[in-house]
């Protein structure tokens, strides 16, 4: 490749990288100003009102909390580098473990939400799409030593970070699988007679996610939940959310910006409501 043609190419990937971002502050203006901030009030359904007054707002410490954001502080200093593959793109890069830690780890706030949805609707079999380093799943998988929790990650060499990160935390109920989960998947589901709980933050590309979506369908029952990730991140992510909310099976969602929860239960509505959290 020329100097000519490298330039080029380096400005088309900057022109690319300036539109989504300046996509995302839209989206997240947009959100902010028609998402609801009534914590649970004007929300009609007592299964729904429950969930967002004593779950979304509940500001409870748990005993593992403290013990995971000391390890996330630890990983953001880090300096180890890692060879990882990311097979929705089908490119590789090396990436500093505290770089993973610093900017694609869920925060603090929306790992314990995945700890509170889990605890308070007593899940017993949760999935995770996408491991990363490891710390969403050990939120998920320390509510109860009950919890089946697998979690899927594409990358070996950040599998093996997040095993030892559960080691650390002494967390014992969590089963990692590594490699393209486009294959694992499948396998995986085997394993569950139904799943109680959901989380998708793995390839970010829209027939990926729904794939992943419509596959976990096929387990769920009337109190299953799922949360997807990331759900303003791209293009992309927008149209796979919006497919799942015309879902058939699903009856209620509720956008956080941030991620989208997914509601089967026969009792709700169709309905779709944008919160701020």
């Amino acid at each position: 490749m020329s100097d000519g043609e490298f330039a080029a190419v380096n400005n088309f990937d900057y022109i690319c990288s300036f539109m989504k971002q300046v996509r995302f502050i839209y989206n997240y203006i947009l959100h902010f100003l028609t998402a609801r901030n009534t914590k649970g009030y004007g929300i009609h359904s007592p299964y729904l009102f429950q969930l967002v007054r004593y779950v979304m707002y509940d500001k409870s410490q748990y005993y593992i909390f403290p013990k995971i954001e000391n390890l996330r502080h630890n990983l953001k200093n880090d300096t180890r580098m890692l060879h990882v593959e990311d097979f929705g793109t089908g490119k590789s890069q090396n990436r500093k473990v505290s770089d993973i830690a610093t900017h694609s780890l869920k925060s603090a706030k929306y790992g314990q939400l995945l700890f509170r949805i889990i605890n308070f609707y007593k899940a017993q079999n949760a999935l995770e799409l996408g491991t990363s380093l490891g710390l969403t799943t050990a939120y998920m998988a320390s509510t109860s030593k009950d919890v089946k929790c697998i979690t899927l990650e594409g990358s070996e060499e950040i599998a093996a970070i997040a095993k030892a990160n559960f080691e650390k935390l002494q967390i014992s109920n969590i089963q990692i699988v590594t490699g393209n989960i486009d294959f694992s998947l499948p396998e995986v589901l085997e394993n569950f007679e139904k799943l109680d709980f959901v989380f998708i933050d793995a390839n970010h590309r829209m027939p990926a996610v729904y794939d992943y979506f419509e596959k976990c369908v096929n387990k769920i029952h009337d109190k299953s939940v799922f949360v997807v990730d990331d759900i303003y991140w791209s293009a992309e992510m927008e149209q796979a959310w919006g497919l799942i909310k015309q879902h058939p099976k699903v009856t209620t969602t509720m956008d956080l910006f941030q991620m989208g929860i997914v509601f089967f239960n026969s009792d709700l509505k169709k309905s779709h409501y944008k919160m701020r959290y």
